[in-house]
């Protein structure tokens, strides 16, 4: 079986084929340090078995942090004695971590930020609705070294490596999709490969200079995102082959944008808890109320995707036989079974988990020691809506 076996990757060893996606913590203070919360949840997973983990997503900028109060930072040198202590600690275990590190672009708020909300172009996110000024070509170099800084800090603070946050809409993405990148720079679309490569190959190009080739730059994609005009298998298929072609160290494939989050991470869609807890529709107004309830009814619900298992394996199985990179996939993958069919059918070298580690973070164990396991989610997504409370990750059901 291949899912308990070792895996070498650029140089990291991971224990297992199983490994921690990228999950918001909300366990960070409000500069963005690590607080005590925050180390002890990475360490239960370290000692649970986990093959290895990838952290919630760190803002590279004040700029690019998310609206979430509570979201890590990477984004100055002060805080790498304070993510070192949650490197050693984890790496006591024998576990190898991984950085996650993004920039919010157009899906963030001003108010949270202090400044400006800026992205690719000037065209607004249809969740977030904040006023986006478009970078100016010469920002756009700026924003580049603020991400190679981030991952020379990420290397001193002791992480086995980064993974850089190319999907859900973040910064890198809105370049990557001709819906969003209307830009007449060099930094716009492609039109051989329809897409806007030339800011993730720019972060790519400055980190491998600053860092030097050899420390791991792990890449986060979207297969598709439910609007098959903006960006497609063919697209997909170009993405790949340039990540093939810069040769990242690992891709992991998900799906979508914030601007539907609910085709991220499939299954149920609270509506009460989103109009109780959501802070762009909770309300007191009894008829306002009644209208986002119609807004999440005809607009999100209508747009959702429905869960199935391992619902992104089809983007990762067509990676596979574009590139000889190590892929992992994320979403919808709850037993051991159906993970190994994944791994041994070569559709992809590893398995990525979220809300099965924040409802078990001993799942792994479980795995272990019962190959009919069943993970206790049950895709209720009340820890995915809560995310955006301000109250840290957690599951509400067991």
């Amino acid at each position: 079986m291949k899912i308990f076996q070792s895996v070498n990757i650029a140089g990291i060893t991971f224990r297992n084929r199983i490994i921690r996606s990228a999950t918001y913590e909300g366990m960070c203070d409000e500069k963005g340090f690590p607080t005590a919360r925050y180390y002890a949840s990475y360490e239960t997973l370290a000692k649970a078995d986990v093959g290895g983990i990838i952290t919630g997503f760190a803002y590279v900028s004040k700029e690019g942090r998310a609206m979430q109060s509570a979201q890590a930072g990477i984004d100055a040198p002060d805080k790498i004695p304070f993510f070192r202590k949650l490197t050693d600690r984890i790496h006591r275990y024998g576990c190898p971590v991984i950085l996650q590190i993004a920039h919010t672009g157009r899906q963030t708020i001003g108010h949270v930020t202090g400044l400006p909300v800026k992205g690719a172009s000037s065209k607004r996110s249809v969740y977030f609705r904040e006023k986006t000024v478009p970078y100016q070509t010469r920002e756009i170099y700026g924003v580049i070294n603020k991400f190679t800084d981030a991952v020379s800090y990420a290397r001193e603070a002791g992480f086995d490596g980064v993974q850089i946050h190319a999907a859900h809409g973040y910064l890198v993405h809105q370049f990557l999709l001709p819906g969003n990148n209307n830009r007449k720079d060099e930094f716009g679309i492609d039109p051989e490969t329809g897409i806007g490569s030339a800011f993730l190959e720019g972060i790519i190009r400055s980190v491998r200079k600053r860092c030097g080739s050899d420390y791991p730059v792990f890449v986060k994609v979207s297969g598709g995102i439910g609007d098959e005009k903006h960006f497609n298998i063919d697209r997909f298929t170009s993405l790949i082959r340039i990540l093939n072609r810069i040769q990242v160290d690992a891709i992991e494939i998900s799906y979508g944008t914030m601007d539907n989050p609910f085709n991220i991470f499939r299954g149920e869609m609270p509506v009460n808890l989103i109009l109780a807890k959501n802070p762009f529709f909770k309300t007191h107004n009894p008829v306002r109320k009644l209208l986002n309830k119609a807004i999440i009814d005809l607009w999100f619900r209508k747009r959702t995707l429905p869960f199935s298992h391992g619902y992104n394996l089809q983007y990762a199985a067509l990676a596979k036989t574009l590139t000889d990179i190590p892929v992992i996939v994320v979403g919808g993958f709850r037993n051991p079974v159906e993970i190994e069919q994944a791994l041994s059918s070569g559709k992809a070298d590893m398995v990525s988990l979220s809300r099965p580690f924040v409802a078990e973070p001993d799942i792994v164990l479980k795995m272990k020691n019962d190959w009919n396991y069943q993970s206790l989610c049950k895709n209720c997504n009340y820890c995915a809506v809560m995310c955006d409370s301000g109250e840290p990750t957690k599951c509400y059901k067991f």
